[in-house]
């Protein structure tokens, strides 16, 4: 049902802390412009448990706007299944085209409770999901034997897979064939994954870079593994940007110098700052100053 390169999106901000619609628009019509194949917002590069559910919607409607019919999926990702429930119900009723479930990003959950609570947001929102399994991230592990149980229903389509281990990805498909469409999340692991039987990229860095994102992704798509590789070593410094406490304000950092925007965040977080920041900024320029030329594909 879904395959390609799924930006999950930041959210951009006024200075004022409002939402930046305009900008939204831009940078999400930069994603598509590449060839990207969905959207997803509110995620935790989005700062999704930052916003109040009305601005959640509000930039699902913008992505939604500017998405060329290509699938725009809303996060959820609340600490309570009964909140959970209402944003999918709102998700559908905004046009969402599908969901990324998350399980409680607060309550570690445990396998029974982990499932029953995936069930219940699939039926409040009836719509296609998205299972986001991160268990360095979120502490729940939505197990290859949960992604079994689960599969009795149709509305659980594809497997966002950022456990952190890539034998995982062979695991899901050893067990499971095509049941799922298997979509890795870790930028960092994505070259490793798409080699093992990934059709999906749900990726972060892509929102800075989404043409080198895209190019990677198609070429391995058409079997070309030599060409993608090149692309990847090299993009490899800024994909480790992902894979920190720190990735919201990391990928950021990498738009301002990429596409030209702002690095604002919504509190507690601030944009980097002092060594860290002169740490990150010297990976991105190193690269941009590296640039590869991409191939025709």
């Amino acid at each position: 049902m879904w395959q390609g390169v799924f930006p999950a999106v930041t959210t951009k901000f006024t200075e004022t802390d409002e939402l930046d619609h305009k900008e939204m628009e831009r940078c999400f019509a930069l994603q598509m412009e590449a060839g990207c194949d969905g959207i997803i917002v509110g995620g935790s590069l989005g700062e999704g448990p930052m916003l109040s559910p009305e601005e959640k919607l509000d930039v699902f409607r913008t992505a939604k706007g500017v998405a060329q019919g290509k699938p725009v999926l809303m996060t959820i990702n609340e600490a309570g299944t009964r909140e959970a429930c209402e944003r999918a119900r709102e998700a559908k009723a905004a046009g969402a085209d599908g969901l990324m479930v998350v399980p409680s990003m607060v309550y570690h959950a445990d396998r029974d409770e982990a499932v029953a609570g995936l069930r219940a947001v699939a039926e409040a929102g009836d719509l296609p999901v998205m299972i986001y399994s991160n268990r360095i991230a979120y502490r729940v592990d939505v197990s290859v034997d949960m992604m079994e149980e689960l599969a009795d229903d149709w509305r659980f389509v594809a497997v966002k897979e950022s456990s952190d281990d890539i034998r995982r990805s062979t695991d899901i498909i050893n067990r499971l064939g095509d049941r799922y469409d298997l979509f890795t999340g870790v930028d960092n692991l994505a070259f490793e994954a798409l080699s093992v039987g990934a059709i999906g990229w749900v990726a972060g860095l892509v929102t800075a870079f989404p043409r080198e994102t895209v190019a990677i992704y198609q070429l391995m798509k058409q079997g070309r593994q030599a060409e993608a590789l090149a692309i990847y070593r090299w993009f490899r410094p800024l994909l480790d940007l992902d894979v920190s406490s720190y990735l919201v304000q990391n990928i950021k950092l990498a738009e301002v110098h990429a596409i030209g925007t702002n690095d604002r965040v919504r509190a507690p977080r601030r944009p980097l700052s002092g060594t860290r920041r002169a740490q990150v900024e010297a990976v991105i320029r190193s690269a941009l100053d590296s640039r590869p030329v991409l191939p025709e594909f």
